[in-house]
């Protein structure tokens, strides 16, 4: 008879057949498992610390972890389904859902053209673990998967805990990071959501540089990875504010106003063949208006500009490039467009001819100094 409180034991064994073993590290192991039962497949993770780390300190952090996976049911976070602990010997295994599918750099290196939804399957990923106030504490592209579907899936939440916004900065800080490069967060003894920002967009920014693709959210990346803590965008809600918001403009220019601006655009990538490594898109719009002011009035009588005069309006730094001949029209109504709208979709104009100058192949100036 049940009763309120009793124990209830499943004696019965449960046995998995190994598939593979996947890595392993310093506080243990994880496999590949297979339930002949439901043919399905599990990865198992297990609790196992080399030699000389202290098995019952950390066999603590290791049930907190569980605690925090069983916290999160989100479609671009791993799944915990089960745990088995063995107290008695400080050890023990999660078993959790196996993504099959690749590491999110092997992914955008095959699929470029999915850079976009895949940042913004990650931001949510991580608005998610923002808000149940988790941090993941060891952002790398092996811990951010791609599965089959093309669903982002963030995994190993070996490093992660519960933010305690009190007293969270007075924390040692442990982590994982596999770049060069850190943000002067340590130097303030602070690690929290807007550290991690930093970490999610430097991997963002080091794969962008590799692959061949339009990265829409470039001056939402750029504020992510401000160096200065107290300069970067405040949260991954913030971030998936300024997504939706930045989508919304997009959606505010009409048809019409697309195919000036492409008309016009098209101009930089017809006639820049390469360009110098520090080459960049002038974002002074006062200047632009100006530039292009003056050189409406210099041509009003003629049909064809010259490729130079329009690229030096736009582009600062050097560049090699075809001379052209360029239809006044494109200018006269790219100049009145532009004149147009407000400042917010004139900056949204200039990031996106950004990412059109961006996608041209670079060269490096070898003037340039070197160490040696």
């Amino acid at each position: 008879m049940l009763t309120k409180n009793k124990i209830i034991e499943f004696i019965r064994k449960k046995d998995f057949k190994l598939i593979e073993e996947l890595n392993s590290g310093s506080f243990g192991k994880t496999v590949l498992l297979q339930d002949d039962n439901i043919n399905h497949k599990f990865v198992c993770k297990k609790y196992e610390p080399q030699t000389g780390i202290n098995k019952k300190e950390y066999y603590n952090n290791f049930i907190n972890e569980i605690k925090l996976l069983h916290l999160l049911y989100n479609d671009n976070i791993v799944r915990i389904f089960n745990y088995y602990l063995y107290p008695e010997k400080y050890t023990g295994y999660i078993m959790m859902e196996h993504v099959k599918g690749q590491d999110i750099y092997s992914y955008l290196r095959e699929y470029p053209e999915n850079l976009n939804n895949i940042f913004e399957q990650t931001i949510k990923g991580f608005v998610y673990l923002e808000k149940n106030k988790i941090l993941h504490r060891d952002i790398r592209p092996g811990n951010i998967m791609v599965n089959e579907n093309s669903i982002v899936k963030i995994i190993d939440f070996g490093f992660g805990k519960k933010i305690n916004f009190q007293n969270d900065n007075q924390k040692s800080i442990s982590i994982n990071w596999w770049g060069n490069i850190l943000p002067n967060d340590f130097d303030k003894k602070i690690y929290d959501n807007r550290t991690e920002i930093f970490f999610v967009g430097m991997l963002f920014q080091d794969i962008i540089q590799e692959i061949d693709s339009s990265f829409k959210y470039k001056h939402i990346l750029k504020k992510m990875v401000n160096s200065e803590y107290d300069n970067r965008i405040n949260s991954f809600n913030d971030i998936l504010k300024s997504i939706v918001e930045n989508d919304n403009n997009i959606a505010l220019f009409t048809s019409e106003e697309k195919k000036i601006y492409q008309d016009f655009a098209n101009i930089i990538t017809e006639s820049i063949s390469e360009k110098e490594n520090s080459s960049k898109v002038i974002m002074d719009i006062d200047a632009i208006l100006k530039d292009l002011e003056d050189l409406k009035q210099k041509t009003m009588l003629e049909d064809y500009v010259k490729s130079k005069s329009i690229l030096k309006i736009l582009v600062i730094g050097q560049f090699k490039y075809y001379e052209q001949n360029h239809s006044t029209k494109f200018i006269n109504d790219f100049f009145q467009f532009f004149k147009s709208i407000s400042k917010e979709k004139q900056n949204i104009v200039l990031y996106n001819l950004e990412t059109r100058l961006d996608n041209i192949r670079t060269y490096y100036n070898e003037d340039d100094e070197i160490p040696f």
